[in-house]
C-alpha cells in the first residue's frame, strides 16, 4: 500500500518516481548509456585507490586524499544510479518512505563529504607551494588524519540534519516525485505539512557545509596564486601550476554544478534541465575525476606507465 491512515491524514508508505523521460526508446537508450558511466565510475575510482595504494611514488598527502576522493565519487554515484537504472527499464519505479530517507540521507553524506575533501586538498596545495620547506611537518599523517576525521564528522553532521528534516515532513499524497532520486526540492513539493523548519535547518546545514569549504579553497588558491606569481623559475610556476590544474578542474565542476541545482532561482531554468544537470552531478562528475587527475597529473601518469609497464613486462 501506497498510503495509511494516520488519525485525520494519510500517511505516504512509498513514493514513484518519475525519473528521466516516459519516451521508451530514449530508455533504453539512456539505461545503455548511464550503465557504461557507472561501470567506468566503478572502475576508474577503484583502479584510482589500487593504485595510490601500492605505487610508492604516490604516497604522499594529496593523493592520500584523492584516495578517498575517488571512495565518495563511488559513493555518491552508487546512492544514485543503479535506482536510477531500475527506474528506467520499468513502467513505475517505487522507492519505499525510507529508502527515500537513505538515499537522501546518503547524497547528503557523500555531497557533504566531498566538499571537505576538496577543501582539505585546497589546504594540502597551499602548504606544498607556499611553505615546502615545512610540508612534512605541517602535512604529517597525524594532520591528514584528522583532516579526513573531521571531514567524515562534518559530513555526518550534514547528513543526519538533511535526514532530520526529511522525517520531520508530513507526506500525505501525491506521492510522485518528479526525479530520478529523492531530492529535497521535489519532496518540498510533496508536503502536506510546514515545511520551514526542514527548509531552514537543510538550508543551513547545506549553506554552512559549502561557504566554509568555498572560503577554505579561494583562500588557499589565492595564497597559492601570490606564490607562484613570486616564483622566477618559469619551470617552477609550471610545475606549481600542474599540480594544482587537476584539483581546480575537480572544483569549478563540481561547485559550478551544485551552484546551478541547488542555489540558482528554480524560475530560472525548467525540470528537465534541473534534471539533466542533475545526472551531470551525480553520475558524470564521479566518473570525470579519476581521469581529470589522471590526465593531468604527471606524478599519477607516471605511476600509471610504471605499473603498466611492470604487468606488460613481467
Amino acid at each position: 500500500m501506497a498510503f495509511l491512515e494516520d488519525g485525520n491524514h494519510t500517511t505516504v508508505t512509498e513514493f514513484i518516481l518519475l525519473g528521466l523521460t516516459d519516451d521508451p526508446v530514449l530508455r533504453l537508450i539512456l539505461f545503455t548509456i548511464i550503465l557504461c558511466i557507472y561501470l567506468v565510475t566503478v572502475s576508474g575510482n577503484l583502479s584510482t585507490i589500487l593504485l595510490i595504494r601500492v605505487s610508492s611514488l604516490l604516497h604522499h598527502p594529496m593523493y592520500f586524499f584523492l584516495s578517498h576522493l575517488a571512495s565518495v565519487d563511488i559513493g555518491i554515484s552508487s546512492s544514485v544510479t543503479p535506482n536510477m537504472l531500475a527506474n528506467l527499464l520499468v513502467k513505475q519505479n517505487t522507492i519505499s518512505y525510507f529508502g527515500c530517507s537513505i538515499q537522501f540521507g546518503s547524497a547528503a553524506f557523500f555531497g557533504g563529504l566531498e566538499c571537505f575533501l576538496l577543501g582539505a586538498m585546497a589546504y594540502d596545495r597551499f602548504i606544498a607551494i607556499c611553505n615546502p620547506l615545512l610540508y612534512s611537518i605541517k602535512m604529517s599523517t597525524q594532520v591528514c588524519i584528522q583532516l579526513i576525521v573531521g571531514s567524515y564528522i562534518g559530513a555526518f553532521l550534514n547528513a543526519s540534519f538533511a535526514s532530520f528534516s526529511f522525517l520531520s515532513i508530513l507526506f500525505c499524497g501525491p506521492n510522485r516525485i518528479n526525479h530520478f532520486f529523492c531530492d529535497f526540492a521535489p519532496l518540498i513539493e510533496l508536503s502536506c505539512s510546514d515545511v520551514t523548519v526542514p527548509v531552514v535547518v537543510t538550508s543551513f546545514s547545506a549553506g554552512t557545509v559549502t561557504m566554509l569549504t568555498v572560503i577554505v579553497i579561494a583562500t588557499s588558491y589565492t595564497y597559492v596564486l601570490i606564490a607562484i606569481l613570486k616564483m622566477h623559475s618559469r619551470e617552477g610556476r609550471q610545475k606549481a601550476f600542474s599540480t594544482c590544474t587537476s584539483h581546480l578542474t575537480a572544483v569549478t565542476l563540481f561547485y559550478g554544478t551544485a551552484i546551478f541545482i541547488y542555489v540558482m532561482p528554480k524560475s530560472s531554468y525548467s525540470t528537465d534541465q534541473n534534471k539533466v544537470l542533475s545526472v551531470f552531478y551525480t553520475v558524470v562528475i564521479p566518473m570525470l575525476n579519476p581521469l581529470i587527475y589522471s590526465l593531468r597529473n604527471n606524478e599519477f601518469k607516471g605511476a600509471l606507465k610504471r605499473h603498466l609497464g611492470k604487468k606488460i613486462f613481467s
